[in-house]
């Protein structure tokens, strides 16, 4: 535990404290509510996807309203939130798409109070991970699968501390090898942060969703370039595959 806090305050002071505020807590003092099996949805609902461009898809950031389709851009988030105001009609549910291309677990604590926390989901899905790797191969950034897993604890935590009963859904970061940009050098680094990312889950009691095996079996059916467009981000087809694997933890 000592060595925790010592990690919060250093991450919090490097992370942007000022961002984050009040919302920092320890994990040890948030009752983290574990989901039991599949998500059931209730009466007004707000589910919120958060992410990197494969959440982000295109989607039109000009318009922040839950359930309108330019909102969600052309991904897995757009076919699951469709999915999901169509079987659950009667229940009033709210779903929105704040994923943005690009974003690493960084950015995401930069706008967490503005694109998370005001939103006030009560069941939040969060991709992240793939840029955090990503940018150390093609554009030279440090970083490393502790830093990203630290980072995302902390994101974490101040997520807890300000929705106490939030059921979280951890996506893997994935990548299609042999399609365009994942090459042979992205291993075994990568798999560093898929680790981290599968600790953050169980760390957190969140429910976890293997992207990374989702396609991997999908590879059975179709090859990487039919469900990726250059490895990581999503071809039509691989988009209702994401969108399915979700779709499988409601019910």
């Amino acid at each position: 535990m000592e060595s925790r806090r010592k990690f919060l305050t250093k991450s919090l002071l490097s992370l942007g404290a000022a961002t984050m505020g009040a919302n920092t807590l320890l994990a040890a003092d948030v009752a983290i509510q574990k989901p039991a099996g599949k998500i059931s949805i209730q009466q007004n609902d707000i589910i919120l996807f958060q992410g990197d461009s494969i959440t982000d898809a295109g989607r039109n950031k000009e318009n922040l309203q839950p359930n309108e389709t330019n909102a969600f851009g052309s991904g897995y988030a757009m076919i699951a939130g469709g999915t999901l105001l169509n079987k659950f009609a009667d229940k009033n549910i709210k779903v929105y798409n704040r994923g943005i291309s690009g974003n690493r677990v960084p950015d995401l604590i930069k706008r967490w109070d503005k694109d998370a926390l005001e939103l006030k989901p009560t069941i939040l899905s969060i991709l992240i991970g793939v840029n955090d790797f990503w940018r150390t191969k093609d554009s030279g950034a440090k970083n490393s699968p502790a830093q990203y897993k630290e980072q995302y604890q902390q994101l974490l935590e101040s997520t807890l501390k300000a929705l106490p009963n939030v059921k979280l859904i951890i996506g893997e970061p994935f990548g299609v090898k042999g399609v365009k940009h994942v090459k042979d050098d992205w291993y075994p680094d990568f798999l560093g942060y898929q680790q981290a990312a599968r600790e953050i889950a169980k760390e957190f009691n969140a429910i976890y969703l293997p992207y990374q095996t989702v396609f991997d079996k999908a590879a059975s059916r179709g090859s990487g370039n039919y469900w990726t467009t250059d490895g990581v981000h999503t071809s039509l087809a691989g988009a209702n595959l994401m969108a399915q694997a979700w779709l499988d933890l409601i019910k």
